[in-house]
């Protein structure tokens, strides 16, 4: 018999999704789906947003557009161990991070965004997601499936939050 987790019936973490390279699925919404799916081996999918259609940010904005969305995750994982999973689950759908530029065209990209209000700062993941309150793009779909959710560090929603962008 398993050992009963320390984190008892799981704890509520928040999860963006983003796609824009068809993979060997098909399209952008074919791997959104299929990720949605693999995040149920990670924990129980309580929300999903609608996906949304968005235009490239940051330092490459000359790539194809966006479909994002976010979920809402209750899982029993360690946040490291979260982070793995949901690698895992990238490269399960065809994303090799080796081979891409950092914030360049991607099948499917995975962020962990909130894991319990709590805040992490190590070489491999930073809680809350640094850029979470500056993307329309992350806020926006988070915003529809849990609005309340209060950002640990700013102390405001993720309705304030959106509310704050120009």
């Amino acid at each position: 018999m398993p050992a009963p987790s320390p984190l008892g019936n799981g704890v509520l973490a928040a999860i963006a999704l983003g796609s824009n390279l068809p993979g060997t699925l098909g399209s952008r919404q074919a791997n959104l789906h299929a990720a949605i799916q693999a995040l149920a081996t990670l924990g129980t999918v309580i929300a999903v947003s609608r996906f949304i259609d968005t235009t490239p940010v940051g330092p490459t904005p000359d790539q194809p557009r966006f479909l994002n969305a976010a979920a809402l995750l209750q899982t029993t994982l360690l946040p490291l161990d979260l982070l793995d999973g949901l690698l895992h689950v990238e490269q399960s759908l065809g994303r090799d991070r080796s081979s891409t530029t950092l914030k360049g065209p991607r099948t499917l990209d995975l962020d962990l965004l909130l894991y319990n209000g709590q805040t992490l700062q190590t070489d491999r993941l930073t809680l809350p997601h640094p850029e979470l309150h500056l993307r329309r793009f992350v806020l926006q779909p988070l915003a529809e499936i849990a609005p309340n959710l209060l950002h640990p560090t700013t102390g405001l929603t993720i309705q304030q939050l959106l509310d704050t962008l120009p």
